[in-house]
């Protein structure tokens, strides 16, 4: 796989372009108009206004190079059913010896949301279950230290 390709359902695809355009219409326009105001106000060196404008104007101008790369580099995969773990599948693992479940949704980076069971195939846990199939076990390391799961369950 290579490192830049940015793994992307269809609707993150399109919230990501959805929030590219207002970045680059409307917030552009709004910082446009706080640093003219800023401005305005006279000695920029002192000019607490400008200099908070300037710094929200840096932040959003790396919000949308960092979409436009996503966006260049996005594969679309869609949610399925596999036989091996990969990108798009929802997995079911517990840990070795117990019956506890824990099922997972593998995503790219971006879409990645711990609270909503979606992991990154990029995250610890998620490059570690990639490729096994139901049955297999698979060991990586933790913030407690190393842990053995078993794939219980693959959608």
């Amino acid at each position: 796989m290579n490192n830049d390709t940015e793994f992307l359902t269809k609707e993150k695809y399109a919230e990501l372009q959805k929030e590219l355009h207002i970045l680059q219409t409307e917030k552009r326009k709004e910082i446009a108009n706080k640093l003219e105001f800023a401005k305005s106000l006279g000695d920029l060196s002192e000019n607490a206004e400008y200099h908070e404008a300037r710094t929200e104007q840096g932040e959003i101008e790396d919000r949308i190079n960092r979409i436009e790369t996503m966006l260049k580099n996005a594969q679309i995969v869609a949610l399925h059913h596999s036989n091996m773990v990969d990108v798009g599948t929802t997995v079911s693992v517990h840990k070795k010896g117990e019956k506890n479940k824990s099922t997972y949704k593998l995503v790219g980076s971006e879409e990645a949301d711990m609270a909503l069971g979606k992991i990154s195939f990029k995250s610890p846990l998620g490059s570690a279950m990639m490729g096994k199939k139901k049955g297999d076990e698979f060991t990586f390391s933790a913030p407690k230290g190393t842990v053995t799961y078993v794939v219980a369950n693959i959608e």
